[in-house]
């Protein structure tokens, strides 16, 4: 019999979807340019406060939203590919999974940081909010390095789609409708998760909202 199960607490699937919104926004404005960049630039800046949360709260968080949680070493790992570690152990990320975040969160927060301090070498009327602090050669490379990263995380994007398709096609799992519910079936027993208050999550996303505008306003 099956066992329904909450897995995902609320500040973790409204920051994955509103990152999708963005990184979505993000990529729409950035290939429109013009005008269009200012948009991008607050796009990028909200996808800042998002990783600044998703940091705090993979430390302070819910429990399968912690790292310590979804990072595992080479010997889970081995026995996650050889099939020797049941979902119901691993009821959040799997190991692989749990690098695929740590990854698109990497690149995605070199994407906001070059962003930042990235250069409209069109018209120079919509540089980073960072970008006046550098000279304007070094801003023109990390413009490039802006534009040119954009291919690797499109990259991981796909590979994280495929493998939520090969979850859902191979292994009968629903990963987006359990981050849109925040409830796994499984069929053994789950040990009992920690979800940390709503109050918190608010707290650390107030908290990673200030960081960004206090560092785009401060150097303004």
């Amino acid at each position: 019999m099956k066992r329904v199960v909450a897995v995902w607490d609320l500040p973790t699937r409204l920051f994955h979807w509103t990152l999708v919104g963005l990184f979505a926004g993000m990529w729409f404005t950035g290939t429109q340019g013009g005008d269009w960049l200012r948009y991008h630039i607050w796009c990028g800046e909200g996808v800042a406060v998002l990783l600044l949360f998703r940091l705090v709260w993979g430390f302070f968080g819910s429990q399968t939203a912690r790292f310590s949680d979804f990072l595992k070493g080479p010997d889970v790992i081995r026995r996650y590919l050889r099939g020797r570690l049941p979902e119901h152990q691993q009821p959040g990320h799997n190991p692989l999974g749990g690098l695929m975040v740590l990854a698109l969160i990497l690149v995605l927060l070199f994407q906001v940081s070059t962003g930042l301090f990235a250069s409209d070498v069109d018209s120079y009327l919509y540089n980073g909010p960072l970008a006046h602090l550098i000279a304007s050669g070094r801003s023109e490379v990390l413009t490039d390095l802006h534009k040119g990263f954009f291919n690797l995380i499109m990259l991981l994007v796909a590979v994280h789609v495929a493998a939520v398709v090969y979850h859902r096609v191979f292994k009968r799992q629903n990963l987006i409708g359990a981050m849109l519910s925040g409830r796994k079936a499984f069929d053994a027993e789950v040990a009992p998760l920690y979800f940390a208050p709503l109050r918190l999550a608010l707290l650390s996303l107030a908290l990673s909202a200030g960081v960004v505008v206090a560092l785009v306003l401060g150097a303004g």
